[in-house]
């Protein structure tokens, strides 16, 4: 059974910085094949795509809002994927999840969760102004 556990969330100050963890174990491919994404979502607002890697390629994708601020990376070796966070607005306050691709077709624009089969279960991020 493939497990996620997400991490690093907490508060900060607008402008200031975070660093996400995802750890992915139980793992029924090996890690290269999977696109591993993150996901927010805030009190009474949809569920949308921040960024995602595919870590086959290194192929990324990041939506417009946090594009220029948050990098997102890949430790293929601890089956770990980083979401770096910098220049934090309020706007960014929501739980952070990521999701797991097992067949690596999800990282593209318009990221939906549809193609993530597996989810960790979120971490807090709040940014107060």
């Amino acid at each position: 059974e493939v497990q996620l556990q997400a991490s690093g969330g907490g508060l900060v100050q607008a402008g200031g910085s975070l660093r996400l963890s995802c750890a992915v174990s139980g793992l029924t491919f090996g890690f290269d094949n999977y696109a591993i994404a993150w996901f927010r979502q805030a009190p009474g607002k949809e569920r949308e795509g921040v960024s995602c890697v595919s870590i086959r390629d290194g192929t990324t994708y990041y939506r417009d809002s946090v594009s220029g601020r948050f990098t997102v990376s890949s430790d293929n070796a601890k089956n770990t994927v980083y979401l770096r966070m910098n220049s934090l607005k309020p706007e960014d306050t929501s739980v952070y999840y990521c999701a797991a691709d097992p067949y690596n077709l999800g990282c593209v624009p318009d990221l939906e969760g549809t193609d993530f089969i597996d989810w960790g279960q979120g971490t807090q991020v709040t940014v107060s102004s």
